[in-house]
C-alpha cells in the first residue's frame, strides 16, 4: 500500500528557507548602500539648486546674495525691492524649509550686509550618521561644494567654505 503525500517535508521547506535567508543576507547591504547613494545625491542636487538659485538672485539684486525667504519670495520686504510679485521666484520652497529630507538635516548661514548678504553656506548632515547618509556637505557663494567623511558639518570661515575643504569634483 502507497501512501500520497499531499505537502512538502520539513527538510524541503528548510532549504527554502535557508535560499531565502542567503539571498536576502546578500541583497539588504545592497539596498542599503544604494539608499546612502541616493540620499547623498539628492541632497547634493539640493545644494547645487541653492548655488544657482542665489546666483540668480546675486545678478537681480545688484550683487547681493538672499536669505532663504528672499529665494522663495523675492518681492517680499528686505528682498529686491523693484521685483514683480507676479515673475517668478528663485527657489523651492521644500529646499527653504530647512526641515529634514532625503535623510539629511539642512541648514542656512550668511554673512549680512545692508539689502542682502556678503556670502553664504548651505549645510547637509546625514540625520543618523552611516544610515542615512556617510557624508555632511555644504556649498557656498563661491560656487563649491565640500564635503566630510564622517558626516560632520563642513568648517566655515564667515559664512564660506574653508579653503582647505574637501571639494566635489
Amino acid at each position: 500500500m502507497r501512501r500520497e503525500s499531499a505537502g512538502f517535508t520539513l527538510i524541503e521547506l528548510l532549504i527554502v528557507v535557508a535560499i531565502i535567508g542567503i539571498i536576502a543576507a546578500v541583497a539588504i547591504p545592497s539596498l542599503l548602500r544604494a539608499r546612502v547613494s541616493a540620499n547623498e545625491a539628492a541632497t547634493i542636487g539640493d545644494i547645487r539648486s541653492v548655488i544657482s538659485a542665489e546666483a540668480t538672485y546675486h545678478s537681480a539684486a545688484g550683487g547681493l546674495y538672499g536669505t532663504l525667504t528672499c529665494l522663495v519670495a523675492p518681492s517680499g520686504a528686505g528682498c529686491i525691492p523693484s521685483y514683480p510679485s507676479a515673475a517668478p521666484t528663485f527657489l523651492d520652497s521644500q529646499i527653504v524649509a530647512l526641515l529634514p529630507k532625503s535623510g539629511y538635516n539642512r541648514s542656512f548661514e550668511g554673512q549680512p550686509l545692508p539689502g542682502g548678504l556678503s556670502c553664504y553656506t548651505y549645510h547637509a548632515t546625514p540625520s543618523v550618521p552611516n544610515q542615512t547618509g556617510v557624508r555632511g556637505f555644504a556649498g557656498d557663494c563661491s560656487g563649491r561644494i565640500c564635503f566630510t567623511p564622517t558626516g560632520a558639518a563642513v568648517a566655515t570661515v564667515l559664512s564660506s567654505l574653508s579653503p582647505t575643504c574637501n571639494a566635489l569634483q
